[in-house]
């Protein structure tokens, strides 16, 4: 940007009430949700904790499912509110089954709020929400999903599934701004909320007060000056998905996923992270490095074969053994997935892991990918 354009992002006219509310309705259609929205300025983690510590009451028992790092994060949260958490932990390997949270549920029935994470970018793995869900309502407590990696990757059906919390953030397969999150906030969650006398109050985790200020006054006057330019950068995605079509931008995600997860099973050395493919989040395929090699290494040689490639080693304790191929937003594309196979099979070579000619991978991804599309043009 040169300084010629920039006055284009500076003198923009006020965003005012009824903008602020067409946008939010944009975003609870993507959510396939009727009930209330809030939309927070700031990152998803500000929704999501203002979820835990409205809802959850000290005391309170609360069940945590932890697939990936977000869940170990929801568990501190929970603690800090004062409830007594349980902790249903699955593999990152895989997915939590309804079975084992059905099993967690009849043997503390005293559970009132379940929190989930429906996809873990950083780990790769899905869990089955509808199932869920449906298990958590006939038990009686409240349910929070973190869908920031799902929304516009897999299908995100809010109400049908039975839940009450349900966070969104724009930045991964909406391909839009990380600095603007909604929550869908159900009647009873409300109730819930209201309840709760530890819930924040003039603060800005709190939900009630944007409930009181905003959606109580028929969404007339904004309670707070608005993130102007995200809040226009996240219609721009709601639009831009609504042209596409929702379900077109979904399948070029899970043709993302598969075709990355079919081009390394051809190149060798690599294996998939998450072992079954209904378990794979379609927002981003992780991979196991070869015993002996360090995943940093490979990222780094792959990277420097192209640096434009959507690669990262996994964090944390996964940093020597995780790969993750980031395939969300503008990144879910054909070009994308045969640019980050080839860079990989690069990365491999330069550190002495025999792997496949290119030529073979490539096929082999470009016709899994041509062939899930082909599918979803069919249906």
């Amino acid at each position: 940007m040169t300084a010629n354009t920039a006055p284009d992002l500076l003198d923009l006219a006020p965003l005012g009430a009824d903008h602020f509310a067409r946008i939010e309705d944009k975003i609870a259609a993507l959510m396939r949700t009727r009930e209330t929205v809030v939309t927070m300025q700031g990152e998803a983690l500000l929704p999501l904790e203002a979820c835990i510590r409205s809802a959850v009451r000290p005391g309170s028992t609360a069940l945590n499912v932890i697939t990936g790092p977000y869940g170990e994060t929801f568990g501190g949260w929970l603690r800090s509110c004062g409830a007594d958490v349980v902790t249903v932990s699955a593999p990152f390997s895989g997915a939590v089954s309804p079975d084992e949270i059905a099993d967690a549920l009849r043997a503390h029935p005293e559970i009132e709020f379940v929190s989930l994470v429906h996809a873990e970018a950083a780990t790769g793995n899905t869990n089955p929400v509808a199932e869920i869900g449906r298990v958590v309502r006939e038990h009686g407590a409240l349910l929070m999903l973190d869908a920031v990696a799902s929304v516009a990757a897999e299908p995100l059906l809010t109400d049908e599934w039975g839940v009450d919390l349900c966070v969104i953030g724009g930045q991964k397969a909406m391909a839009g701004p990380a600095g603007v999150s909604t929550v869908s906030v159900s009647a009873r969650a409300w109730e819930r909320i209201a309840a709760n006398e530890q819930a924040p109050r003039r603060s800005y985790l709190s939900l009630l007060d944007w409930k009181e200020r905003w959606i109580d006054g028929g969404r007339a006057v904004l309670p707070h000056a608005p993130a102007q330019l995200e809040m226009l950068a996240l219609e721009q995605a709601a639009d831009r998905i609504a042209a596409d079509g929702l379900d077109a931008v979904i399948g070029r995600h899970v043709a993302a996923r598969g075709a990355t997860r079919t081009g390394v099973r051809a190149l060798g050395g690599l294996t998939p992270y998450v072992v079954r493919r209904e378990h794979a989040a379609p927002a981003a395929t992780t991979l196991r490095a070869p015993e002996g090699v360090d995943a940093r290494e490979i990222v780094a040689a792959a990277l420097a074969a192209d640096p434009s490639v959507p690669l990262q080693a996994g964090g944390g304790a996964l940093a020597k053994e995780m790969i993750r191929v980031n395939h969300y937003g503008t990144a879910a594309s054909r070009a994308t997935v045969l640019d980050s196979l080839a860079a990989l099979a690069a990365g491999l070579r330069t550190l002495g892991v025999a792997v496949a000619d290119d030529d073979e991978v490539l096929a082999a991804a470009g016709a899994e990918w041509d062939g899930l599309v082909r599918g979803l043009v069919r249906s």
